[in-house]
């Protein structure tokens, strides 16, 4: 009888602990289900608008066993342009809370970047910002814009988010942190400041 109780109370914690670890991702995600979006929409006048401060690592790799970005296409003068104008790559770059590609993971950068300048290094980078920790799980954030990769600090404009962010606007602050040269592995840091419905 007692190994009985013993293996129904291992049953019922073992239960308990997988209902919790399957609710954790989604303790901070909102429902995104077409009646659930309708809803939102409708409290949305009731809502007051938050601004968030996120600071983040991208680490984009074209090189190594593990790469993230690929070169998808390319002009007739990618090759002899100064500016490598006209390539197009798509991306799924690490985000961490710090320069160390060991550092805690925050979600994914996803997307496509190309050389739109023929006179300086000047990229076109429509990307979604993809969170995956436990603050902003299932939520996105959308950046359109110019990234002058050789200037100090770069600007761009995030355009809209999911979940969370539904709705967000803002702007996205880049700053290389090290750049690789001849692999062309590159870590930026990211300051992005969102206005959001809360």
């Amino acid at each position: 009888m007692r190994r009985m109780n013993n293996m129904v109370n291992t049953c019922i914690t073992l239960i308990l602990t997988s209902t919790i670890l399957l609710a954790l991702p989604l303790a901070h995600s909102l429902d995104q289900d077409p009646t659930a979006i309708q809803e939102w929409f409708k409290n949305l006048p009731n809502m007051t608008t938050k601004l968030t401060h996120l600071h983040f690592y991208l680490h984009d790799l074209l090189s190594g066993s593990n790469p993230t970005v690929f070169r998808v296409a390319q002009s007739n003068i990618t090759s002899t342009s100064p500016t490598a104008f006209g390539f197009i790559a798509m991306a799924d770059d690490l985000l961490t809370t710090g320069p160390e590609p060991n550092s805690t993971v925050l979600g994914r950068a996803q997307g496509v970047y190309g050389s739109a300048c023929l006179e300086e290094s000047g990229l076109l980078m429509t990307m979604n910002f993809v969170f995956t920790g436990a603050d902003y799980n299932g939520s996105t954030l959308s950046l359109l814009g110019r990234n002058a990769v050789f200037q100090p600090y770069r600007e761009m404009p995030i355009v809209g988010g999911s979940g969370v962010f539904r709705m967000a606007r803002g702007v996205a602050t880049a700053k290389t942190y090290d750049f690789n040269l001849t692999s062309g592995d590159a870590v930026v840091e990211y300051n992005v400041m969102v206005e959001h419905y809360n």
